[in-house]
């Protein structure tokens, strides 16, 4: 096995692994968007996808979860929603990764047992692709309303405004590094290969199905 695609493997397996921490982070963290004004300088006011939190000048932090499901703002519901189809995307592209690099022993070291690995190992850095493009749509979309509603006309001067958390950083970080995972374990100048790949192994199943199927109806 070549060294250097060796060290692609492993690069991005790890990278994988810190893609999924900061989205899995990103999507527990309180620090979406931050408030703080004038009239209250010892408060400042933080925005999550799940609670709302205050914190005062002394360093204490009071946090309330949202009364009810229904009653969120549509651009938290759909931050909510893509995050934790992300976390769940990105492990299972983990999961699948891990196994499939050379250095781990998951399957036959035989021509079939490589090829499943290599398939395995594509598929998960597919899905860690899916995975960042998906964590970089709610973070995005928030930080777009964001500046719209800070540079909103209409609202007067005196209004405070909320500004961008440490979250929205930290969920730009791990679209980005999914998709550099991504990239690493799909390579992707083999995908097209890949893909025919499957839909060879695929066809092949389903014309064995239909065969067995039809000797056993004669």
């Amino acid at each position: 096995m070549d060294p250097g695609v060796c060290a692609m493997e492993l690069l991005g397996v790890f990278f994988s692994i810190g893609a999924w921490i900061c989205s899995l982070v990103t999507t527990t963290m309180s620090t979406w968007l931050t408030l703080s004004t004038d009239l209250l300088p010892a408060e400042s006011y933080e925005l999550g996808l799940w609670e709302t939190c205050v914190v005062q000048d002394l360093g204490i932090l009071e946090c309330r979860p949202y009364d009810s499901l229904l009653g969120l703002p549509p651009d938290i519901k759909l931050a909510r929603i893509l995050m934790c189809v992300t976390v769940a995307t990105g492990l299972l592209g983990l999961l699948l990764a891990i196994p499939g690099i050379y250095w781990i022993n998951s399957c036959n070291q035989g021509p079939e047992g490589l090829r499943v690995k290599r398939l395995m190992k594509m598929l998960g850095g597919i899905l860690c692709l899916v995975a960042g493009i998906l964590g970089l749509i709610p973070v995005s979309y928030i930080a777009h309303l964001t500046v719209m509603r800070f540079f909103d006309e209409a609202v007067p001067a005196i209004v405070p405004r909320w500004e961008f958390g440490d979250a929205l950083f930290c969920g730009w970080t791990a679209g980005f590094l999914h998709l550099v995972a991504g990239s690493l374990l799909a390579n992707i100048t083999d995908l097209p290969h890949t893909l025919y790949q499957i839909y060879i192994y695929q066809y092949t199943l389903s014309c064995i199905f239909l065969c067995s199927g039809f000797l056993t109806l004669n």
